[in-house]
């Protein structure tokens, strides 16, 4: 072979011992480690114990057909290459073969030269299998970060910072205070180009309308009293990696147009200078308003909001996130733990009945706040309920509370599940996926509850297609 040669393990299976051997002794001449069988049993069983790459297999074999051994292996090993060879070259047979997902077919009797090539494109695929496999874990694990969780809603989360890595969009983040906006920025950051470049971030909300020009842009000596030396501003350091503007919806309306301008132009004019500085960053702002609303009320410009909002990340609330609670609690267990030499706390199951009924109004700034506390008052290896914050010990859960006007009504079990899934329809803005999360159901059985209503319930709980939101 003209290809330097590729390395992987190799089993053979062929109910005939000659032939078996032959292409044995043809791949290793050509260094490739094989072993041989003659046993579509064995072979079977050796693919679950042992670490082969690929699998060649002849068709005809009266203990078990090579496709049916194709089928099996890949059950078991879905990862596994297994290349076909076949007597017959009929284009039912290469079908068939292929559908049971081999990755190549030969036509007896088999040329060594194009059996070699066959394995090496064989084992060159792998080669790239693992390869993506590396990096889509390399890069899973820098994407999240201190991003912990498993649910519904945070997988999708992570899967759009994926995506979001391979290009350079301004990005909007909406969420609750306390939901991570900020760690969702740096992963953005981080799963990008410009990774190894400066992340800046700047709370729009703490700095005085007065200073925001200036701590944007940048400022020239003298400008103002305190100006004695030229200053960058944040959109110049920022160049060449991210600018995280939090809290955008507090920009004062009167600053939003010299924004938009430098957004739209890539440059910015330090205060009391008359010369442009380009810049190049990337954009990724956040917020905890209603930006179409603010847009609707004249309080927040239409075109930045465009401007700003090319792809948008809705961050779930805590209380969206079913048991990542418990998951998120554990790492900060861990985290204040190893900080106050206190290694080897663990939850009692009280406390984590009590953590997933509270309703996380501060999100998961108030469960790690609350964990922190809980771990510097800590007397015992296993938090108990009395270690808890007050507010979360004392919680009783409304969840389940309907309508006042129903209190005296005796309700079916069947009546008291319709009306709790349209009030958690309500909550979540009629997405169905999220619904589904919080009533712990998956997608495809809250849809089958869904069909069981008659048509005129549908209409009454606006159920009917997109659940839009009633009045509460």
């Amino acid at each position: 072979m003209s290809q330097e040669s590729p390395t992987g393990r190799v089993l053979i299976v062929d109910d005939e011992p000659d032939k078996c051997e032959i292409m044995k002794m043809a791949l290793e001449r050509q260094g490739i480690d094989c072993e041989a069988v003659t046993s579509p049993r064995k072979a079977l069983d050796m693919v679950t114990t042992e670490d082969f790459d690929l699998v060649i297999t002849d068709v005809q074999m009266e203990e078990m057909s090579g496709l049916t051994l194709c089928e099996r292996m890949l059950g078991t090993r879905p990862d596994l290459l297994v290349i076909v060879i076949t007597g017959m070259g009929s284009i039912e047979t290469v079908i068939a073969a292929m559908r049971t997902g081999a990755f190549d077919f030969l036509v007896k009797p088999v040329d060594p030269k194009l059996l070699g090539l066959s394995v090496f494109r064989a084992l060159k695929h792998r080669k790239l299998q693992d390869e993506v496999k590396r990096l889509r874990a390399a890069s899973s694990a820098n994407v999240r970060g201190a991003l912990v969780g498993e649910s519904v809603a945070v997988r999708r989360v992570y899967d759009l910072i994926e995506r979001l890595g391979s290009s350079d969009p301004s990005v909007l983040i909406y969420g609750e205070s306390g939901t991570g906006k900020e760690l969702v920025a740096r992963a953005i950051h981080n799963a990008s180009s410009r990774a190894g470049q400066r992340f800046v971030a700047i709370n729009c909300a703490a700095v005085p309308p007065s200073l925001i020009e200036s701590e944007l842009f940048g400022h020239a000596r003298g400008a103002f009293t305190d100006a004695k030396t030229q200053r960058d501003g944040l959109f110049v350091q920022a160049t060449g990696g991210t600018l995280f503007l939090d809290e955008i919806g507090e920009m004062p309306l009167e600053m939003q147009p010299k924004l938009l301008r430098a957004l739209q132009e890539r440059t910015v004019r330090p205060v009391g200078s008359n010369s442009e500085i380009p810049f190049d960053a990337r954009i990724i702002a956040a917020t905890n308003r209603d930006l179409e609303g603010e847009v609707v009320e004249r309080r927040f410009r239409e075109d930045l909001y465009y401007r700003i909002n090319v792809v948008s990340v809705q961050l779930p609330s805590l209380r969206e996130r079913g048991n990542d609670i418990l998951l998120l609690a554990k790492y900060f267990l861990d985290k204040f733990s190893a900080k106050s030499d206190k290694k080897g706390l663990s939850l009692s199951p009280q406390v984590a009945e009590k953590l997933l009924a509270y309703h996380w109004p501060g999100n998961v700034r108030e469960l790690e706040n609350s964990v922190e506390r809980m771990v510097a008052l800590a007397r015992f290896d296993q938090l108990t309920v009395e270690d808890l914050p007050e507010k979360i010990r004392a919680y009783r859960s409304d969840r389940f509370v309907l309508a006042a006007d129903h209190t005296e009504e005796l309700l079916t079990i069947e009546e008291l599940e319709r009306r709790y899934i349209e009030r958690v329809l309500k909550l979540v803005d009629g997405n169905k996926t999220r619904a589904a999360e919080l009533l712990g159901l998956d997608r495809r059985t809250l849809h089958r509850k869904l069909g069981r209503y008659s048509d005129d319930e549908k209409e009454r709980a606006g159920l009917a297609g997109r659940v839009p939101v009633r009045p509460a």
